[in-house]
């Protein structure tokens, strides 16, 4: 048996999606088992893009049976949306299954979602409007609507009935929006049923048998670590664990079943929405790594915030996770820079600290320290081996090794599915 986790080493759209495509062929399980479609992966095959939100991307490959666990809130008319797109252009989707016990975004999550951001004026957290917190607060509040409480109709009303009777009064006597009506919120639900019927299973126990079978499992995270509602920079977090202890609750796989821990991290580092951001750049700068790494959202399409490689935080990604293998993705898109500066540590009212500090008002007040790197200019995106980078780009990933808590393992050179380097094998 093989069971490897797959995360997020900073703040999401490391490349995640890439990383479990390079994966794909040699899997038997992929399996998305926190988040909604609040995030996005980008997966390049050939000539085609596919943009994917709700789905494992191990869906685009031949052969994998792709699963949303338990721990996901799943959007099923966006679910539905995914899986006709993808049907459309040829992919096989048949596979796909749902468990039982995930929670299902209705509509008034979505409501209350955009309307509480709203509410939140200059506090805002940066949230998609995609009902994704309300759906796990609902959750974590025991009013939550699972997948298979769609298949018995007088469960759903009582559940739907318990949630609104409560955002009714907040919808109403509050944000002065007009309640919502039961009957609307599950004749719509009820829709879905049937459909969705043949996908649902006990995933916890599917993968058990696969695992005792012999397969291998990929669990694949949605955001990343720092935007981990425990481990993050709360509160400008997601409200999932996307840390590797998620892919154990998420999923319903013990903790000792776990192989291999790989953590994905670019060259440099990226934001979307608000929160610290040590190494965050606001010059010409940003911009290069903005318009070359063409850094905006899948799901948002909102330009993300750009900064330099963040060392303390892979660190701490390392340490948090457990991480086995670093996946460095884009490391092309720094191809052109005279100087490559590396953040080493931070200086904090005058002290300087090696490791994200635990308090949140120091992480926010924190300056990084950097290092300098010199960089190329030759083109990177076709070479496939380690020792036919250029000398300068070798360094740079050696030295990021050398200052992260784990080992390069893979080396993304360039957008294409082929664009990799490989200097140690993620399964074996």
């Amino acid at each position: 048996m093989t069971a490897i986790v797959l995360i997020g080493a900073q703040w999401g759209d490391e490349g995640k999606g890439k990383a479990t495509d390079l994966l794909g062929s040699r899997v038997d399980y992929v399996v998305k088992f926190n988040g909604g479609n609040n995030a996005g992966h980008t997966v390049v095959v050939g000539d085609e893009k596919y943009a994917l939100h709700l789905l494992p991307s191990g869906i685009l490959s031949p052969g994998v049976t792709p699963i949303i666990a338990n721990g996901v809130v799943i959007d099923i008319e966006v679910l539905f949306e995914e899986l006709d797109a993808l049907s459309s252009r040829g992919v096989d989707v048949s596979r796909l299954r749902v468990s039982a016990n995930a929670h299902l975004i209705t509509q008034y999550h979505r409501t209350l979602d955009k309307v509480t951001e709203r509410f939140l004026g200059k506090r805002q957290i940066g949230t998609t409007g995609r009902g994704i917190g309300p759906a796990y607060a609902d959750k974590i509040n025991r009013v939550g609507i699972r997948v298979q409480d769609l298949f018995d109709e007088n469960i759903l009303r009582q559940k739907v009935e318990g949630a609104l009777g409560q955002k009714n009064h907040l919808l109403v006597k509050v944000y002065n929006r007009r309640a919502i009506e039961v009957d609307e919120i599950v004749a719509e639900l009820l829709t879905y049923a049937e459909r969705l019927r043949p996908m649902v299973t006990d995933t916890a126990l599917l993968l058990h048998e696969a695992l005792n079978d012999g397969k291998t499992v990929l669990f694949e995270g949605g955001q990343a670590t720092m935007l981990d509602v425990d481990h993050g920079t709360y509160p400008f977090v997601t409200s999932s664990n996307a840390t590797s202890g998620g892919a154990v609750t998420g999923s319903g796989v013990a903790p000792n079943r776990i192989d291999r821990i790989i953590a994905v991290v670019k060259a440099y580092t990226t934001r979307v929405g608000a929160g610290p951001f040590p190494t965050e750049l606001f010059d010409d700068s940003g911009e290069f790594l903005r318009s070359k790494g063409f850094e905006f959202g899948t799901t948002t399409g909102r330009p993300r915030r750009t900064g330099w490689y963040d060392a303390p935080v892979a660190r701490y990604t390392a340490r948090i996770n457990g991480v086995t293998d670093f996946v460095l993705t884009k490391l092309d898109v720094l191809t052109g820079l005279d100087k490559i500066p590396v953040c080493v540590a931070y200086d904090v009212d005058g002290v300087r600290v090696e490791e994200v500090p635990v308090s949140q008002s120091d992480f926010h007040h924190a300056t990084p320290i950097y290092e300098e790197f010199p960089g190329w200019t030759e083109d990177i995106t076709g070479v496939r081996e380690f020792s036919d980078l250029p000398k300068n780009a070798q360094d740079y990933v050696l030295a990021l090794e050398a200052i992260s808590g784990s080992r390069m393992s893979v080396i993304g050179v360039g957008p294409d599915r082929e664009a990799v380097v490989v200097r140690h094998d993620l399964i074996d």
